[in-house]
């Protein structure tokens, strides 16, 4: 009998804990403010004969949850070239969204002249205008466009850092000597790195960079440099600490990296786009125009 009990002692204690590991633990996450989220991006090719103009917009989401694509009432860009105060040149594109609700917005197709922006823009000083109305609020953004100089070779490394399952690929440039420059490299897999010309102003420069994992022979990996100008590096840069090389720039980071888009709904003065009495009030995201060039690597 003494068997018995206490057989009936451990399975009742079995129970009890396999009916405690079935507990629903919630978690109380808090709840982020929706915000526009604007992904202008513009990775330019100067070999192709028009700006390949896609803006791209999401609404941000709470933790765990996917961005969700958005529709704008309105999306344009304005380009203008001005000298001693007098706009001497100008032009802009209507965007339309490819498909209703898929939040992706090029050139409109079904205008009555041609929207798309010929590279032979670049060769003006125009300054960029991003206009966005969005349920109701007016957003802008503005930038110029960047040049960046080709990468002369990509080669993978034998490095292996602080362990083995590491992949190296070492990259050498030679930086403009002319500018002050600033480098985004895309190293595929949303990886991102940034740089200046600090150290090697008009030098020969090479670097190695490490993917933490390794992968088969034959993968082709798509490297580019991108020119970007100091603001946004600074970006890039908060983008990359924050999320630990594991996301896209605009994918919502850790903490909110503020961009180059403001709400100017409310300015009476679109002179000063950051409005201090208005400091909760902001989307996320970047416009920017950039000269994108590319190298391959197949690794052995």
């Amino acid at each position: 009998m003494e068997r018995i009990r206490n057989f009936k002692i451990i399975l009742l204690v079995l129970l009890l804990g396999s009916t405690a590991c079935e507990d629903v633990i919630e978690v109380d996450l808090p709840n982020t403010e929706t915000r526009l989220i604007v992904d202008a991006l513009i990775r330019v090719d100067i070999d192709e004969p028009y700006l390949p103009i896609e803006v791209k917009l999401t609404r941000s989401s709470n933790f765990f949850e996917e961005n969700t694509p958005t529709s704008a009432e309105s999306v344009l860009i304005a380009y203008e070239e001005v000298e001693d105060n007098i706009v001497v040149s100008q032009g802009q594109s209507s965007l339309a969204e490819t498909t209703p609700g898929s939040g992706i917005y090029v050139p409109d197709p079904n205008f009555s002249s041609d929207q798309r922006i010929p590279i032979s823009a670049l060769d003006r000083n125009y300054v960029y205008t991003l206009y966005i109305r969005h349920e109701g609020r007016l957003y802008l953004a503005q930038t110029k466009y960047v040049p960046v100089v080709p990468i002369n070779s990509v080669i993978q490394g034998d490095g292996n850092l602080f362990g083995d399952d590491v992949t190296e690929v070492i990259v050498n440039f030679t930086d403009d000597p002319d500018a002050d420059n600033f480098y985004l490299f895309d190293f595929d897999f949303d990886e991102y790195l940034v740089t200046e010309d600090t150290f090697y102003q008009g030098q020969e420069f090479e670097f190695s960079f490490f993917y933490d994992q390794k992968f088969d022979p034959q993968t082709v990996l798509e490297i580019s440099i991108l020119g970007v100008d100091n603001t946004f590096y600074n970006y890039m840069d908060q983008i990359i600490v924050q999320s630990g090389d594991s996301q896209g720039p605009f994918q919502t980071p850790v903490s909110t990296v503020r961009g180059n888009v403001f709400d100017i709904t409310d300015l009476d003065n679109i002179e000063v786009l950051d409005n201090v009495d208005q400091p909760t009030v902001f989307p996320l995201g970047y416009f920017a125009i950039v000269q994108e060039q590319k190298a391959s690597l197949v690794i052995e």
